[in-house]
């Protein structure tokens, strides 16, 4: 194929991403992990599904280096430690840094002119490793947060509601952790503000439970961290940008003055094309709305300064 996407890590995020990227036939896929044997192994079994889900796109491991992604449209930085029960992302910081320092000073001379997502936790300070170590213009640096965060808060409000998750828009702001703020009056359901359709108390609630939605998952499987929807997540912005598609899609990128915020990577909505994010859209907020977003980027700048002394 034409188009060529490298996958760092090939753990159960990555593994689920070069599935999708495989079977929605986006791409050629390169799978990047240090662990003997795993990318080349779960290639290899991608491939052989190939026939039986009807695609044409080709899985490469490699456990050897970083040569076979050379020429990438757009690499996925899922590699990193996972979070574990009674872990923070935040709790991340340390070790996931150096990982990111060091993948992508590898990959990145080796596709200069790739876009990079970033998957691994947290998120939003991994963004700031990737831009800073890369050299990559911020079009072309981004984090995969708000797609994942407003898609568990769509699905709860089409539980809630029993309607399908195809006619539910919602918005989520912020740092990919608990401060990140959903904008309930900007959800609908099929247009229809949910406002309209359930009451202050279980939207407030909801919106608890989408904050919380990577540590419920992360309690219930015990051993591991979310890996279906954040997979699918950092695939929907990849097949935006393959497609050229101008998608709004939520999430982490380099603000510069935007929303009153300055220098930092913080999920708001952009538009996601060819160039990366070639947008970013400003909506006005109230005055709540506003101060709990300029609070998520506090807290992503206590991260980032923390990392900083590290």
């Amino acid at each position: 194929m034409d188009k060529k996407v490298s996958v760092i890590g090939a753990g159960m995020v990555g593994g689920t991403c070069a599935q999708r990227l495989a079977e929605k036939e986006l791409c050629d896929v390169v799978l990047v992990d240090i662990i003997d044997g795993l990318p080349e192994g779960k290639a290899l079994d991608l491939n052989e599904a190939a026939p039986i889900e009807l695609h044409d796109a080709h899985v490469t491991g490699s456990s050897t280096g970083y040569g076979p992604t050379a020429g990438s449209d757009i690499i996925i930085i899922t590699s990193g430690v996972p979070r574990k029960p009674g872990m923070s992302r935040d709790d991340l910081l340390g070790i996931n840094s150096k990982i990111m320092k060091d993948v992508v000073s590898k990959v990145a001379p080796l596709s200069p002119n790739a876009i990079i997502i970033v998957v691994a936790n947290p998120l939003d300070a991994m963004c700031h490793v990737a831009y800073e170590t890369s050299g990559f213009p911020k079009n072309r640096v981004m984090g995969m947060a708000g797609a994942l965060d407003s898609a568990r808060l769509r699905f709860f409000i089409a539980e809630e509601l029993n309607v399908s998750v195809e006619n539910i828009n919602a918005f989520v702001l912020g740092g990919h952790g608990d401060t990140m703020v959903p904008l309930p009056r900007f959800c609908t359901v099929a247009g229809i503000p949910i406002t309209e359709l359930m009451s202050e108390e279980k939207i407030a609630a909801l919106c608890t439970r989408t904050a919380n939605g990577g540590a419920e998952v992360v309690k219930l499987l015990k051993t591991g961290s979310a890996f279906y929807a954040t997979a699918s997540g950092a695939v929907t912005m990849a097949e935006s940008i393959l497609k050229d598609k101008k998608r709004i899609v939520p999430c982490a990128t380099y603000l510069e003055g935007e929303y009153g915020i300055n220098n930092l990577f913080v999920g708001v909505p952009v538009k996601l094309g060819a160039n990366g994010v070639e947008q970013i859209i400003e909506i006005n907020l109230t005055d709540s709305e506003s101060a709990a977003l300029k609070k998520s980027a506090g807290a992503v700048k206590e991260l980032v300064d923390a990392m900083k002394k590290l």
